[in-house]
């Protein structure tokens, strides 16, 4: 009898699957469902390089939409799934229609996280997620008008270094005591907020919004006991796991859908993969990964899975960010008590951060330096330990370290 594998969600990782799939040997038929009006399209470079305008609308699509149904994936796009019924194994669209799996796969992502506070309605008050909402942003840039950015993580960092290169006048409010507090070590978060400061964007730590004022449309932001003039908002203060619709049907979630190493879920016949699962890492500890790396590498193995070859996912985490001429790459997690070794000079703008843990190389965070990162990145894959000493030693070339 010919399987059917039905994946809710048309993003990075849906896509992967429905490659991976077919290049695993699945001859089966293969529907996915996207909420969006697009084919499956990259992120990262929404709040980069297209809100710039350096970066054509094609470019984005991971495929063009004839590539689907020439492998044999029937695309159903502007169709949301409502309800699974994991006993009956069949999925609801919010169209009527019904359609029944062998297996399915859920690569949900996440959404936005709203800001609650009074004003948060008014009109020039915006999120960065989707195509949609840079192309609503966009026009907005104009030369001298006054830009607020709530929350100074990746998102917002990078729509301010857009934003001042456009000319406008950017304020960014972050809630914690250091931008990107929650992704990079304080060596790090101290040099992008001092390259920001440097191009002429204000930022603001440790200080949350209180509320926004206009009639109509917001003229103000209200932070830290102050009113900031303000002509437009950006909000972005993190994302929420797109989790519901699989918590509804009984399957196991906590800060995610729940998986195991082989992108299982707590129903046998149901996997996940991407932004939206909570798994466990490389060190055992369980955590949900926005990044692409993540949806690619979960989507493969979840497609392997699901054609019957399982193999446990345990790949290094990697992510980046493009802000002004600086890119950041990170690959590993950091955590509290690793040990720092800095190499290169940040004054020259190249520079890494290596965190040893262990007297292993647990992370990298590399700006402007690719053979640190992709050095560090094969050095956190072979759990090699390194001295500190030799680290930190220009005079040692980076790939002869160990």
């Amino acid at each position: 009898m010919t399987q059917h594998i039905v994946i809710i969600g048309a993003g990075q990782a849906g896509a992967q699957a429905v490659a991976s799939l077919r290049s695993e040997g699945f001859t089966g038929a293969i529907t996915m469902v996207g909420d969006e009006a697009f084919v499956p399209y990259q992120r990262p470079p929404l709040s980069k390089a297209y809100l710039m305008g350096t970066f054509e609308r094609a470019r984005l699509f991971l495929k063009p939409e004839h590539a689907y149904a020439d492998t044999g994936c029937e695309l159903l796009l502007n169709t949301s799934a409502k309800t699974i019924d994991c006993a009956a194994k069949t999925v609801s669209l919010n169209n009527g229609r019904v359609l029944a799996y062998d297996q399915l796969l859920l690569a949900t992502g996440t959404r936005i996280r709203p800001i609650k506070c009074p004003g948060a309605e008014l009109k020039g008050i915006h999120y960065l997620r989707s195509i949609a909402d840079v192309d609503r942003l966009q026009p907005e840039f104009a030369t001298g008008k006054k830009l607020m950015v709530i929350g100074g993580g990746f998102i917002g960092l990078e729509v301010a270094a857009v934003a001042a290169k456009h000319g406008l006048e950017v304020t960014v409010f972050e809630a914690l005591e250091r931008v990107m507090a929650r992704a990079v070590s304080k060596p790090i978060s101290d040099f992008f907020e001092g390259a920001h400061r440097a191009a002429g964007v204000t930022i603001i730590t440790g200080t949350g919004v209180e509320g926004f004022d206009g009639d109509g449309a917001v003229t103000a932001v209200r932070a830290g006991g102050k009113s900031y003039p303000a002509d437009l908002v950006l909000v972005g203060i993190g994302v929420l796991p797109n989790s519901e619709i699989a918590a509804a049907a009984g399957i196991d979630c906590q800060n995610g859908i729940v998986v195991d190493k082989n992108a299982r879920t707590s129903d046998p016949n149901v996997f996940a993969a991407g932004d939206v699962t909570w798994h466990q890492g490389r060190d055992g500890q369980w955590l949900r990964l926005e990044s692409v790396q993540n949806a690619i590498d979960q989507a493969k193995h979840a497609a392997a899975a699901m054609a019957g070859k399982p193999k446990a996912y345990n790949e290094v985490p990697w992510f980046w960010s493009d802000q002004f001429d600086l890119k950041l790459q990170i690959a590993g997690l950091t955590r509290p008590g690793d040990v720092q070794v800095l190499r290169g000079d940040p004054e020259l703008r190249k520079f890494a951060v290596f965190h040893l843990r262990g007297g292993a190389v647990a992370a990298v965070e590399a700006v402007n330096s690719a053979p640190e990162y992709l050095i560090g990145r094969k050095l956190i894959a072979e759990g090699a330990r390194v001295a500190a000493e030799r680290l930190a030693d220009l005079s040692v070339p980076i790939k002869n370290v160990v």
